[in-house]
């Protein structure tokens, strides 16, 4: 079976512990309709990065964007959106709610609208101008408005033969402010807060969307483009003063798995449940959608398409997956020197058995055992266990 529209929905920052842990009724309508893939690995934890690789099916040293904000997306890379519509006449259209998805950044390249507007900060200042992941984070769309203007657009997108609409949530990034209102789940914390508000909110959108038609032969994708450390909050969170990295705060600065595991689900009104553990790969959702699209692939991806074991429960073998953040740089270099000591990063995880972090610039390396040591505290490149 193809499909004829495809609306790819991303909760930015969003770890995979937390939206699979059933509290949030959004995702879990999906779930239940769906195919849940437990294991997925971003290529960086930073959004214009992961995005872009979301996008293109190619890893950031392919794409070209390998900073918060330094680079547009490549001119020689195709994008899906760009394909969709060259190749399958597809009307296009996405709305996105916080700076690291700007149209500077040319992430949106092939949308016919991409509406990303957002506020100033706080203090009257282009969001853009800061390298500061948490000060941006003040500058956003609220779930609320995102479904507005989503629904807007795929009234008049439904218009059209065939159409691929995105649309992208930003409340689960700090600040950590969830309101009160409308949502009804009880959360742990306040980061699970924000995130039920705007699982709410997108529980609203599914409902509306489906009574208008619009979820019609139409392939809805879930994506989160990297977690969240919360400093101590989860088990296996490693930011902060007290656990040895002040660098990191929120995501950014290391590539362990609170902020490397990500969510994937692929829904459709005809598919039964089913949750593949193989580990796969963000890389790969593009290859993916455009196979089960019935439309030719990307002439390059580093990407796989995992179609077969979406549609028909094909088996998968596990291929590496690779992760980088070159954010360290650019937040020592915004903090004059206060976090010198950081490093740049590149991991490779493996089969959802091991992991291998090595340090950019020196001969430091970091190898866990995610079989027996899930926390990854012991490095086992070290002479001693790893704080």
């Amino acid at each position: 079976m193809t499909w004829k529209n495809v609306i790819l929905v991303s909760y930015d920052s969003v770890r995979s512990d937390v939206a699979y842990s059933g509290k949030f009724p959004g995702i879990e309508r999906l779930r239940e309709n769906g195919v849940t893939f437990r294991n997925c690995v971003s290529s960086a934890p930073v959004t214009p990065i992961s995005h872009s690789t979301l996008m293109t099916g190619l890893q950031p040293y392919n794409h070209g964007v390998r900073h918060l904000f330094k680079e547009q997306l490549d001119r020689s890379c195709d994008t899906m959106a760009a394909l969709l519509k060259r190749e399958g006449g597809f009307a296009t259209s996405g709305v996105v709610s916080c700076p690291g998805l700007n149209a500077w950044y040319d992430i949106g390249r092939g949308f016919d609208q991409w509406d990303d507007e957002i506020p100033r900060l706080p203090d009257g200042t282009d969001p853009l101008e800061t390298v500061d992941v948490k000060l941006r984070g003040q500058a956003l769309k609220r779930a609320d408005l995102v479904i507005e203007r989503s629904l807007a657009q795929l009234e008049t997108l439904s218009q059209s033969d065939r159409f691929c609409h995105f649309m992208h949530f930003f409340d689960a990034h700090w600040p950590y402010e969830p309101p009160s209102e409308p949502y009804d789940v009880e959360v742990a914390n306040a980061y699970e807060g924000e995130v039920a508000f705007m699982d709410h909110y997108f529980a609203e959108w599914f409902q509306h969307a489906s009574e208008h038609g619009y979820l019609e032969d139409t392939l809805i994708v879930l994506i989160s483009d990297h977690g969240e450390d919360l400093e101590g909050w989860y088990p296996n969170d490693r930011g902060g003063e007290a656990n040895g990295h002040p660098e990191e705060a929120g995501h950014g600065c290391l590539l362990y798995d609170q902020t490397q595991m990500v969510v994937l689900v692929f829904w459709s009104s005809d598919m039964q449940k089913r949750e593949i553990e193989t580990q796969v790969r963000l890389v790969d959702v593009a290859p993916t959608i455009l196979e089960m699209l019935g439309m030719p692939a990307l002439d390059r991806s580093d990407g796989r398409s995992l179609a077969a074991a979406v549609q028909y429960g094909a088996s998968l073998t596990s291929v590496p997956a690779y992760s980088e953040t070159f954010y360290p740089r650019e937040q020592n270099k915004a903090s004059e020197g206060k976090f010198e000591w950081t490093r740049d990063k590149k991991s490779i995880r493996i089969d959802n058995k091991y992991k291998i972090i090595m340090h950019v610039g020196d001969d430091a390396m970091e190898v866990y055992d995610l079989e027996r040591d899930p926390l990854e505290r012991t490095n086992l490149a070290a002479s001693s266990e790893d704080s």
